[in-house]
């Protein structure tokens, strides 16, 4: 009995030696290794436990789809034979492993493989369906109403190319209703479970479209945006204003879509759509949101060198400069950002780089620059310099306007007792 239990404890420790050797392997990208310490480690489980059966565990599934996935020597025969013998070894990952064989076969381009698998997959069934293997099935349908997609908009695409053909036109347009009655089913259960569904949302509403239902595709797109249920997921906003935008909307409604995505992602990139609808309101409140937009926007790294948002925040601040209304706005934001805006944004190396690369960009900067950090900011001193040297009509006015309206930084960094403008 000792024997035996001292046998167990050697291959427990043997076991766990020879993962470490497989682990060591694959993060050195030795895949050779890898797969020839998997072998062993199989060969010698199978060998151990004669008497009591032990199939093998997630991890080796896990191990061996890695390793086969990089060996420069597996072959899809061979990954097709192993990703079997995990599907009839592991009865409760049945489902997991053949939406992950349908994954290996299209990004290998095997499509109608993949489909078939899924097809199948779809079929099995095994004793009393667990909530796991519930939601596992779903997941299969999903991904096959997926390929139906991809069918129906390859058909789609032949009969837009070819019009109308009479038989053959016909054949193809039922073909193509066929898979969008099977796409449209699966794509549509998916999308009620609280989770984040990117593709399979856009793929449904991309159907909805085709055939002129835009009230089904825009209650899909709210739910999915607003549904309290759903993790918080930016592109949910995104889709429902493209679909709002595609379909003439209100700016209304367009701009209560891009509030959200501006509270969740300030640095989105439809930021600039969001800023230009705000400026061009009659309202107060959203012409200053505009202004908070569009500073926010550049407080983001991946912004620095976006002309059209520098061009977006010139134009707004010139404007009140100009009008000498709403100081307090840019005020307001500039007290949060002064201390460190002019090192992100206005130092006299950016000046040179941004002249040498982008005019346009040095410009817009410079006349910010000027405004909120006056004539004698670095970044302003050697861009205007710089353009009137060069003799370039727009950066003389620049100079001139900032020039004149130097009283106005004043005001906005508080070095003056005037009072700001309402």
């Amino acid at each position: 009995m000792a024997s035996s239990h001292e046998h167990k404890l050697n291959f427990k420790k043997s076991k766990e030696v020879c993962l470490n050797y497989i682990q060591d392997a694959m993060l050195q990208k030795q895949w050779k290794r890898a797969a020839e310490f998997l072998t062993f480690y199989i060969e010698s489980l199978e060998k151990d436990f004669s008497t009591a059966y032990m199939g093998p565990s997630e991890m080796i599934w896990r191990i061996g789809t890695e390793i086969l996935c990089h060996h420069s020597h597996s072959s899809m025969k061979q990954f097709n034979s192993f990703i079997e013998q995990m599907k009839t070894v592991g009865v409760k990952r049945y489902l997991k492993v053949c939406l992950e064989h349908a994954f290996h076969l299209l990004c290998n381009g095997l499509i109608d493989e993949a489909y078939q698998n899924l097809s199948l997959a779809e079929s099995w069934r095994f004793g009393e369906q667990t909530a796991i293997q519930d939601k596992e099935m779903k997941l299969i349908q999903a991904y096959r109403g997926l390929l139906d997609y991809y069918s129906w908009s390859k058909q789609k695409d032949i009969l837009l190319e070819h019009g109308q053909n009479g038989f053959e036109d016909l054949s193809v347009e039922q073909e193509m209703h066929s898979c969008f009655r099977k796409a449209a089913m699966n794509l549509k259960e998916i999308i009620k479970i609280p989770g984040v569904w990117d593709l399979f949302v856009k793929c449904y509403v991309d159907l909805l479209e085709f055939y002129g239902d835009h009230n089904e595709a825009c209650q899909v797109l709210n739910e999915y945006a607003y549904n309290s249920k759903f993790p918080a997921n930016p592109n949910a906003h995104v889709y429902l204003y493209q679909f709002l935008k595609r379909h003439g909307e209100s700016k209304k409604s367009l701009i209560s879509a891009l509030k959200i995505l501006h509270d969740i992602v300030p640095s989105h990139e439809l930021m600039i759509d969001f800023n230009t609808m705000l400026q061009k309101s009659k309202k107060r409140k959203k012409r200053q949101l505009g202004l908070e937009v569009i500073f926010a926007a550049l407080d983001y790294a991946g912004w620095k060198e976006n002309v059209k948002a520098w061009s977006c925040l010139a134009r707004q601040v010139k404007q009140i400069v100009i009008s000498e209304k709403h100081l307090d706005w840019i005020k307001q934001e500039w007290n949060s950002r002064k201390d460190w805006w002019p090192a992100f944004h206005f130092s006299r190396y950016l000046a040179k780089r941004n002249w040498q690369e982008n005019e346009s960009l040095s410009y817009e900067k410079a006349l910010v620059a000027g405004i909120l950090l006056g004539k004698d900011c670095k970044y302003f001193k050697y861009v205007s310099h710089q353009g009137c040297k060069a003799q370039v009509k727009r950066f003389r006015i620049l100079k001139k306007f900032v020039n004149k309206h130097s009283p106005v930084y004043l005001r906005i960094s508080g070095l003056s007792d005037s009072s700001v403008q309402p």
